[in-house]
C-alpha cells in the first residue's frame, strides 16, 4: 500500500511540476513570478521529478519548437516521423541533450525569457544526482514493497518526467476527440483528464497555446488550473490578464 501511495504521489507531483513550471511558465509564460519563487520551483521540480529531472530551459525551447513545427520534420516529437513511442522518446532526448549542453544554435524566439539557473542545474542535471535518486527509489521499495511484482514499478520512477511528455506527444496526436479543427493532428485524450492534470486537452492547447486553463468544455476539468488560481490568489504568481480564463 505504501509503495502504491508513493508511486501515485510521485506521478502527480512530477506531473504538476511539468505542467505548471516547465510547460505553462517556462515555455508559455502564462503567468509571472519573482526570482525567489522561480528558484523555489526549480528546487521543487528537482525534488518531484527526481532522477528524471527536466531542465526548464531545455524543455521550454523544445516545447516552443513543437508548437512552431507541429507534425513537420522539424517537430522534436511527432508520431508522423517516428515508428514507435520509444524511438520518439529517444529522438526527443537527443535534441533535449543538445539544447541543454548548448551544442546547437537556437533561434532567439525559442529562448526568449526562458528561466535559467546554471549553478543549480549543474547539480540537478548531473548523472550523480540521477543515480542518487535511483538508489533512493530502490531503497524505498526494498523497505516497503510487500510483493515481488512491486519492484517492476521502479523503472516508472526513473523515467517519470519524459514519460509524461511522451504520453501526450504520442497518444494525444493519435487517439481522442477534437474540439477544434487545427492544422495538426492534436486531439484531446479524454473528456475528464484526471491522469494528466489537463495536459491531455492537447487539441484545446494547440488551438490557443497561451490559454492558462486547458479545459474548454464544461466537463473538461483541468486539475492544475484551480491550483494555479490559488497560487495567483495568494500572490505567489500573477496570471497574465490576456491569458486568464
Amino acid at each position: 500500500m505504501i509503495v502504491l501511495i508513493f508511486l501515485i504521489a510521485h506521478w502527480y507531483l512530477s506531473l504538476f511540476s511539468q505542467t505548471f513550471f516547465l510547460h505553462r511558465y517556462a515555455a508559455h509564460k502564462m503567468f509571472s513570478m519573482s526570482k525567489f519563487w522561480e528558484k523555489i520551483f526549480f528546487i521543487f521540480t528537482f525534488i518531484t521529478q527526481g532522477s528524471s529531472y527536466l531542465s526548464p530551459y531545455a524543455y521550454g525551447i523544445l516545447h516552443r519548437m513543437h508548437h512552431s513545427y507541429t507534425d513537420t520534420e522539424n517537430d522534436p516529437h511527432s508520431p508522423k516521423y517516428d515508428k514507435s513511442i520509444f524511438s520518439m522518446m529517444w529522438r526527443t532526448k537527443e535534441l533535449y541533450t543538445a539544447i541543454f549542453d548548448e551544442k546547437i544554435e537556437i533561434e532567439s524566439q525559442f529562448k526568449k525569457d526562458i528561466p535559467q539557473w546554471h549553478s543549480f542545474e549543474k547539480i540537478a542535471h548531473h548523472w550523480i544526482a540521477r543515480l542518487s535518486w535511483g538508489a533512493f527509489y530502490i531503497l524505498f521499495y526494498s523497505f516497503f514493497a510487500t510483493s515481488w511484482w512491486m519492484f517492476l514499478l521502479i523503472p516508472i520512477h526513473f523515467i517519470m518526467g519524459p514519460l509524461h511528455g511522451a504520453i501526450i506527444n504520442w497518444f494525444a496526436h493519435k487517439f481522442g476527440y477534437r474540439n477544434f479543427n487545427v492544422k495538426d493532428t492534436s486531439v484531446n485524450l479524454m473528456p475528464f483528464d484526471f491522469l494528466m492534470m489537463g495536459e491531455g486537452y492537447h487539441n484545446n492547447h494547440h488551438k490557443n497555446g497561451s490559454r492558462v486553463n486547458f479545459g474548454v468544455k464544461w466537463y473538461e476539468l483541468d486539475l492544475a488550473y484551480p491550483i494555479i488560481k490559488i497560487l495567483h490568489f495568494i500572490r505567489v504568481i500573477r496570471i497574465r490578464k490576456e491569458v486568464a480564463a
